[in-house]
């Protein structure tokens, strides 16, 4: 048979064009040539067809941080968490997605060293009658009695011993400790990866720059920084203070947080990071710039000594290959954006910041002095 032409038949949902085969409709002839009790399911079959019921538009879903180049390096990492069942999504848009973290970093910064600088005020004008109630203790302590195995005398007397560069870690540690703890509690996996994982295509951006600071997920990742922070805590705090080196290193955080979002955004390469690496590498550097004729030594190698400056340059020259070359064990942007900021610091950022912090401090010290009077009469 030879297609003639078309027929309009119209339908309760709407009109369809119907072939015209020999002068009869297609639908005559199903309905002539189907089996009776066929003939109702076939026909309603056909006429759904005609009603134009349609499938339903696949959702499109987000991009999840497992898929490609970057997400399969970071999973085969055993330093971050599993993130396979998380999704990410990254914004097509860099210099939005980088603008909110860029104000965070420099508002966070500004407060850490202004806070320090403030700190610092206080620690001077309490250390007169601290130095009073310090005699007065040991004066106390001498007329009265001694327990013989007083737990908190034995850790008064282990604090005391401690270098104010290891008073000052200890806490960072204890933070550090605790973190790692907290990965370790099964219901708290999602949370732990949206606010102690940084990654520029997660939705939370700017409080896990500070919060991954402080974060890991591998046990001999956190004894590796920690161990370093201790073996340089006594020398940076002899350089910077406590104060200024508490600032220095939560700004480092987040700085080389931001490095590491500049670099990611860039390359296209996502994925979580965590650690203190990034904070630890600008103590390192710090020190090492300015004693770069000091020796260091691997823990594992103590015989193999070489000098600050030399094991800087080295550190500084690898991490800046595993960026350009995109190994993704660790964060190399990372690492190389805060050992820029530690030389930084060390070289102009000290004198630019730090020495320049008398105007805050006197404003301070105005409040402090000429706090709201008591009584509010008028003269």
């Amino acid at each position: 048979m030879a297609w003639r032409g078309w027929a309009q038949k119209g339908w309760g949902c709407g009109q369809a064009w119907t072939p015209l085969v020999g002068g009869r409709s297609y639908e005559d002839l199903t309905a002539a040539l189907a089996p009776p009790r066929l003939l109702g399911r076939r026909f309603n079959l056909f006429i759904q067809q005609k009603c134009g019921f349609r499938k339903a538009p696949r959702k499109v879903e987000p991009r999840r941080s497992d898929t490609g180049t970057s997400g399969e390096a970071y999973k085969r990492s055993s330093l971050i968490p599993p993130v396979e069942e998380t999704v990410f999504y990254p914004s097509p848009d860099p210099i939005r997605t980088l603008l909110k973290p860029l104000v965070f970093t420099v508002g966070f910064t500004g407060c850490a060293f202004g806070s320090a600088a403030i700190w610092q005020y206080e620690s001077l004008k309490s250390r007169v009658q601290s130095y009073f109630d310090g005699l007065k203790a040991d004066w106390l302590d001498s007329i009265r009695p001694q327990k013989e195995g007083d737990f908190r005398k034995e850790i008064n007397k282990w604090w005391n011993n401690l270098s104010d560069g290891q008073r000052t870690v200890t806490g960072i540690i204890a933070a550090n400790v605790i973190v790692f703890c907290l990965w370790r509690v099964p219901s708290l996996q999602r949370t732990m990866i949206r606010y102690f994982t940084s990654n520029p295509a997660s939705k939370v951006l700017c409080s896990p720059m500070l919060l991954s600071t402080f974060s890991h997920f591998s046990l001999f990742h956190m004894a590796a920084n920690m161990y370093v922070l201790w073996s340089f805590s006594s020398s940076i705090v002899n350089i910077l203070g406590q104060e200024q080196f508490m600032a220095v290193y939560l700004s480092a955080g987040v700085i080389s947080n931001f490095v590491s979002y500049v670099c990611k955004v860039a390359t296209g390469r996502y994925g979580p990071s965590l650690g203190a690496s990034g904070a630890i590498m600008t103590v390192l550097a710090a020190v090492c710039t300015k004693i770069p004729e000091g020796r260091l030594a691997i823990i594992f190698l103590p015989m193999f000594t070489f000098t600050a400056g030399n094991a800087l340059k080295a550190i500084i020259a690898m991490d800046t290959a595993g960026m350009i070359l995109g190994w993704k064990f660790f964060d190399h942007a990372a690492h190389l954006g805060g050992a820029l900021f530690g030389i930084w610091y060390i070289t102009y950022g000290h004198e630019l910041i730090w020495k320049n912090r008398e105007p805050l401090v006197k404003i301070w010290h105005e409040m402090r002095t000429n706090g709201p009077k008591k009584g509010g009469g008028s003269k």
